[in-house]
């Protein structure tokens, strides 16, 4: 498996709504700047599925990330099946002041491990992003 981390600065509950609700993931769920994601379906729970669009921006390319839900605790861990058969854990761990986020993916085989581990937590890095910038504004 493969693993990408990151801390952001909120509450579970907070981080939860933006990692599981469509408009929020429509903000964040790509891995570079000329890339979006124009629409998002999410049913966060057991045998849910879920359906996430990444499009460049130019229109040149786009696919549907997408799976279905195998386990699912509440500001704690989400599990999933993408559609390709590969899983993935995600863990949420409220500490005193931020949350800690780990998601561990089975690899595919077109690209390198480095790449995969980049790209996952490029996006990993929009969330924090994201998240901090919503909630943390002085």
């Amino acid at each position: 498996m493969i693993t990408v981390r990151t801390t952001i600065q909120a509450s579970v509950e907070k981080v939860w709504d933006c990692f599981t609700n469509p408009a929020h993931i429509t903000n964040w769920y790509f891995a570079a700047p000329e890339w979006h994601c124009p629409r998002a379906t999410n049913d966060v729970k057991v045998e849910g599925k879920f359906s996430f669009t990444m499009s460049a921006k130019g229109g040149s390319n786009d696919f549907d990330f997408e799976g279905i839900y195998t386990a699912v605790e509440l500001y704690k861990q989400i599990n999933y099946e993408l559609a390709d058969g590969r899983k993935v854990i995600i863990s949420f761990t409220q500490n005193e002041n931020d949350v800690l986020i780990i998601e561990s993916f089975d690899p595919e085989d077109e690209n390198t491990y480095e790449l995969q581990q980049g790209g996952w937590q490029a996006i990993l890095n929009n969330f924090k992003s994201y998240v901090e910038g919503l909630y943390n504004r002085s």
